[in-house]
């Protein structure tokens, strides 16, 4: 029995909305890599994980790799295609690689740093962590430390930290009755990049992006749609 088990693939379907053995590094790694590519404009030309801890450790064996290279497709946690992650995105002409890091310890167990760089030039790092369950949180962008777990529709501002750019981010989401569940401010420092993250608990339109983006002190605007 323990000779037939030991050919059981670890992408076999292990539920109804995951694939591979573990809900941490499978499940939780996919959706990582699903809501960093939420907030780059397509087509990803370059990804570059580098993965710490137990995500370091055993990224291979629990196929953390494909999960995360199937995310950053755009695949669900469920998505079959997983299995061959590394195939299509080969296919698409997407330069993926892997680089384990051992020697930063002082991170969740289950970390991945996730730099992209797009068919225009645009260049992006994520950090995640997985926290297990298939729930993850997203704790860097671009190494501003943040907060946000992509269980909610999400605006996601770029921006000068100046005065008024909040209200005005608020004002446009009110003339829209968009509905605020959490709203967190974000940044280096006094006065220079800020991020300003928005989750919401209805869809969210497609036309904020270019509202909010009238304001000069706006850099850019994702929307994270659920």
């Amino acid at each position: 029995e323990l000779r037939k088990m030991s050919f059981i693939s670890v992408f076999d379907v292990m539920g109804p909305n995951m694939i591979g053995p573990s809900s941490s590094h499978t499940a939780g790694a996919a959706r990582i890599a699903f809501l960093a590519q939420k907030m780059i404009m397509p087509p990803l030309k370059k990804v570059e994980f580098t993965l710490y801890g137990s995500f370091a450790r055993t990224y291979k064996g629990h196929g953390t790799d494909r999960a995360l290279l199937g995310g950053i497709m755009g695949f669900s946690t469920d998505d079959m295609r997983i299995r061959n992650s590394f195939d299509i995105a080969t296919d698409r002409g997407i330069d993926f690689s892997f680089t384990p890091n051992e020697v930063e310890t002082d991170v969740h167990p289950n970390t991945v740093d996730i730099h992209m760089v797009n068919a225009q030039g645009q260049e992006m790092t994520v950090r995640g962590e997985s926290l297990g369950g298939g729930k993850v949180r997203i704790v860097e962008i671009n190494h501003v430390k943040v907060d946000f777990t992509g269980e909610y529709s999400a605006i996601i501002v770029i921006h000068q930290d100046t005065p008024g750019v909040v209200a005005y981010i608020t004002r446009c989401l009110s003339e829209r009755n968009i509905n605020i569940a959490f709203m967190r401010l974000f940044r280096e420092s006094k006065g220079t990049t800020a991020y300003t993250i928005v989750e919401s608990d209805g869809h969210l339109p497609e036309d904020i992006v270019e509202s909010i983006h009238q304001n000069t002190n706006i850099h850019d605007v994702m929307v994270v749609q659920m």
